[in-house]
């Protein structure tokens, strides 16, 4: 009798040692919000009831829109300051995601990684190759996850597009075009404190060529498992100078591979705003319209197919379940993935390439 008695009591204490693991595995993720100048912070500020994480620190000095957004969203101002240092030092995140320019990822970086602190930046990874290259080593330095979020990463067509290309439907890539583009960011009101960096060259490191190209680079590196280019060719332009004096407003990037073209189409110019891509292989082609529309035709002899997909399942179906999962250790990102380092360092050499190129006239050839 006394046995069995002992061995319930060590059951109990087993079975509660482990529920508390348990809840201690489920505790959510303490991030910090570095900015509120970008527009995308909305995104994690309309889905925190989703209670994966906590918002514990925000680092915002432009007070008027902190407050703002608190009446909005209802933090409170106690956990808003006005340098990453103070945030840091007070409530001890162990993530941040940027919301500020993209001239200022570096400097997040450089606070956050020498701290173990992990990062994910809004896109793109950076301004220039230098910065990127910096915050790669301190990354890989002090071994913390940094991520670039796209839009585009989310979309239930662009996986399926990858998924029928990997298992080689329609042969090998020929050409891969990206739209992305709308009206411009002042036509579709965009805050005054986005488009103050957006439209600015260093602080954004470009126009529509940064801001929308990144996109169709960041797909097409995907699709091509992390392989350069040859060379990159560009075309910019200034449709719009008395909205938009400073930046281009129009951008059109050539990627040549041995054999295949990448197009990428950006623009602040279009009617109607679209982020869609067209694949082009030997035998058939598919079009991601939006995303959950995919169209495809595989063959000549067959009808064209159309799916209306369900959205992506959880943790794959937003950057900020995405993120929890990384830092959890419950995913782990390869290099060829759409939010990785190794991915998105490319986009940044592709994207000044393809800034020197319009500037020149000229092809820009990427070293191997």
């Amino acid at each position: 009798m006394k046995n069995i008695i002992f061995a319930l009591i060590v059951s109990v204490i087993v079975l509660n040692s482990q529920l508390a693991c348990s809840q201690e595995d489920n505790k959510p993720l303490k991030i910090g919000v570095i900015g509120l100048t970008h527009d995308h912070v909305h995104l994690l500020l309309n889905r925190l009831d989703k209670g994966d994480l906590n918002i514990v620190g925000i680092v915002e000095p432009n007070r008027e829109l902190a407050l703002r957004y608190s009446k909005r969203y209802g933090y409170s101002m106690s956990i808003v300051f006005n340098t990453m240092e103070e945030m840091i030092a007070e409530n001890k995140p162990e993530a941040v995601t940027a919301f500020g320019s993209i001239y200022e990822h570096l400097a997040v970086v450089e606070t956050c990684a020498p701290l173990g602190i992990h990062v994910m930046v809004e896109k793109p990874l950076a301004v220039s190759l230098d910065h990127a290259l910096k915050m790669e080593t301190l990354a890989k330095k002090h071994d913390i996850h940094l991520l670039t979020n796209y839009e585009t990463t989310w979309y239930a067509s662009n996986h399926k597009a990858f998924k029928m290309i990997e298992n080689d439907v329609i042969g090998a890539l020929r050409k891969v075009v990206v739209h992305d583009g709308h009206k411009g960011p002042s036509e579709i009101g965009i805050s005054k404190e986005f488009l103050s960096w957006l439209t600015d060259p260093v602080q954004n490191g470009g126009g529509a060529i940064i801001d929308f190209g990144c996109y169709g680079v960041n797909l097409i590196t995907w699709l091509n498992k992390g392989v350069k280019p040859i060379s990159v060719t560009a075309v910019t332009q200034t449709i719009k100078p008395e909205m938009y004096p400073l930046v281009d407003d129009e951008a059109t990037i050539i990627l040549k591979y041995p054999k295949m073209q990448g197009v990428v189409q950006a623009s602040w110019n279009w009617p109607i705003g679209r982020k869609d891509m067209e694949v082009y292989g030997k035998t058939g082609y598919i079009y991601s319209d939006n995303p959950t529309d995919i169209r495809f035709r595989l063959n000549e002899s067959e009808k064209e197919q159309r799916e209306n997909l369900p959205g992506r399942v959880a943790p794959y179906d937003d950057p900020f379940s995405f993120f929890v999962a990384v830092v959890n250790n419950e995913i782990k990102v390869s290099n060829t993935d759409l939010s990785s380092l190794a991915n998105n360092l490319i986009v940044v050499e592709i994207l000044e390439a393809a800034k020197q190129s319009a500037k020149t006239g000229k092809a820009v050839r990427l070293k191997e």
